[in-house]
């Protein structure tokens, strides 16, 4: 037996408990009718890694599967398995598969929901996206894609629209919102929607997930499987899929890309990759277009526009990570300072410099950018007796201008220096000005001057998240809401009993509970597709069985979805 995958702390405040006994009968039931028809179609549509990943990820067709049990299972293909409340921050969400964790959530969906839900649930999550990760290639994407998607700057008004996203989809999930407040969450979130008119990296990279590790297909555009998890969850799509009302477009990243996606509908078109070694070369070439990797002064209109957290590093080494708020620019438009708001921390390889943390600096960091005049070598890269030589010493008082003009008076009284590189200066009594703007003055205390000539690197989130996010509290788990299970719950359990135990009584039993289906529950055609299929199986009580068909013809009638659920649920009756 191997041993679960250990979850990074800082990730860990992101985890709940599953409570796997709050799944009601009903629950296991949807599970079931969910999972046996994927199945019966996917075995032969779907990416071949699908069916044997199946049982490798932990997974089974009968009951929704322990999320405990598949982080063990699925730890001999370097994945592990963790529960989580929902909908997360895209960046939150890369960075679990980053770290080779699959991020689940514990709900599943409504029955009245069964072939489609744009909230996160279990069916989706589990048997979506762990059995193709257990395909070695698709798993080195998926994970090359969480370390690259984890760095991701997104703009502010989608921080806002992923809020309203979370509580559309929510409230179309929960079925006790009334229609208003579905209405009122529609609304808010095409707001929302409305006011994003700018294209951030992390929507392009988005896009790229969606249309792949969500909604992919592999092999040729006139014969294509499927591989992606919300296909492969969905009894609707994943049949509709591949036929010609899907428009099917060859993978290419620039158009992936420009191709944007809407959760609560049907896809119109999908991309068709020739094989997961395509993907990989694609989210490589797609991140050398993003801030992480250009850094610069664009990089740092990125972090600005984010209005979130996020690490800007020196080619020094430095880095800082805070809430950007101000970037001063020179004429020619180059970054020649910049200041955080709020906690700030620094840190060198993405490890916490000690004395550097959000205690230290809660109220921002304000840092030059650039070249010191009249310095023949970078400053990151001067010695201590080179530094006395500019007249930068322990105790004395000191001035130097930058080649912007930015200017620094103070007296050091601490240098760090992190693999051969100055990092730091920590001055008293400093002033800090451009040309009769004051950017720090020694009265609010002491300056750590940081030191590089460029910025090399800016990305989402925190160099260190471990410090940086260590005050941050656990997610709050819903409370499990002990109750009574209804008499339909426990119709459906008591099925499920006998198709486990196989009682001697079982003619009796059955049509012991199709009576009360028949007096009391006209509408349910799930449970009833239970039943039938024991009735069949087993050959028993033909006019039972009459019976049902005659109350199926009947249910259809009820709602637009029901004739095919039902139909659907019939074929496999043999089987």
């Amino acid at each position: 037996m191997g041993e679960a995958k250990k979850i990074p702390r800082h990730l860990q405040k992101y985890v709940v408990d599953q409570q796997y006994e709050k799944y009601t009968p009903i629950d296991h039931a949807v599970w079931r009718y969910v999972m046996r028809q994927n199945h019966h179609y996917l075995k032969d549509t779907a990416h071949y890694a699908y069916v044997g990943g199946l049982k490798s990820s932990g997974i089974s067709v009968e009951r929704i599967p322990n999320v405990t049990d598949m982080n063990i299972a699925l730890e001999p293909y370097g994945w592990g398995a963790a529960n989580i409340d929902g909908f997360i921050p895209g960046v939150i969400f890369f960075d679990f598969q980053a770290h080779g964790i699959l991020p689940i959530a514990s709900d599943i969906r409504k029955l009245e929901n069964i072939q489609y839900t744009p909230a996160p649930d279990i069916i989706h999550e589990a048997a979506g996206h762990a059995p193709i990760l257990c395909e070695e290639k698709f798993s080195e994407y998926v994970k090359l894609f969480g370390q690259i998607g984890s760095k991701a700057l997104a703009i502010s008004e989608e921080h806002e629209l992923f809020e309203a996203v979370r509580s559309y989809s929510n409230l179309l999930e929960s079925g006790t919102a009334t229609k208003a407040e579905i209405e009122a969450a529609k609304a808010n979130f095409e707001e929302k929607q409305a006011a994003v008119t700018e294209l951030s990296e992390a929507e392009q990279i988005s896009r790229l997930y969606w249309w792949t590790v969500e909604y992919g297909l592999i092999g040729t555009v006139e014969k294509p499987q499927i591989y992606g998890a919300g296909l492969l969850s969905s009894v609707a799509e994943g049949r509709s899929s591949l036929t010609a009302s899907v428009n099917k477009i060859p993978f290419e990243l620039q158009k992936v890309i420009a191709t944007g996606f809407d959760i609560t509908k049907p896809q119109p078109q999908l991309f068709v990759c020739d094989s997961f070694d395509q993907l990989i070369d694609a989210v490589i070439e797609f991140s050398k277009t993003m801030a992480f990797h250009v850094g610069g002064t664009q990089g740092l209109d990125k972090a600005l526009r984010s209005n979130h957290t996020a690490t800007i590093q020196y080619n020094s080494g430095l880095q800082l990570t805070g809430t950007l708020r101000r970037i001063l620019k020179d004429e020619d438009g180059v970054a020649i300072y910049i200041q955080t708001e709020g906690p700030s921390a620094l840190a060198y390889e993405n490890t916490e410099l000690l004395g550097h943390g959000k205690n230290s600096h809660q109220d921002g960091f304000g840092a030059p950018i650039g070249r010191i005049k009249n310095l023949k070598n970078p400053l990151e890269l001067l010695t201590d007796e080179e530094l006395e030589e500019i007249g930068i010493s322990f105790g004395k008082n000191c001035t130097f201008e930058y080649e912007s003009g930015v200017k620094v008076k103070g007296t050091p009284v601490q240098l760090i220096r992190k693999d051969g590189k100055l990092l730091l200066i920590t001055f008293k009594d400093c002033t800090v000005s451009i040309k009769e703007q004051i950017l720090f003055q020694p009265e609010w205390g002491t300056y750590d001057l940081a030191v590089g000539e460029s910025i090399t690197s800016v990305f989402a989130g925190a160099a260190d998240s471990d410090q940086f996010y260590a005050d941050i509290g656990e997610v709050e788990t819903k409370p499990l809401v002990k109750r009574d299970l209804t008499k339909l719950e426990k119709l459906y359990g008591k099925i499920r009993s006998i198709r486990e135990s196989m009682s001697n009584d079982i003619e009796a039993e059955l049509a012991e509970v199709i009576d009360v289906l028949t007096n009391d529950y006209k509408d349910d055609w799930l449970l009833r597709i239970e039943i039938m299929e024991l009735l069949v199986k087993y050959n028993l009580l033909p006019d039972k069985q009459l019976l049902l068909r005659k109350q199926f013809d009947e249910i259809k009638d009820l709602h637009d979805g029901y004739s095919v659920l039902i139909e659907r649920g019939l074929r496999l009756t043999n089987s």
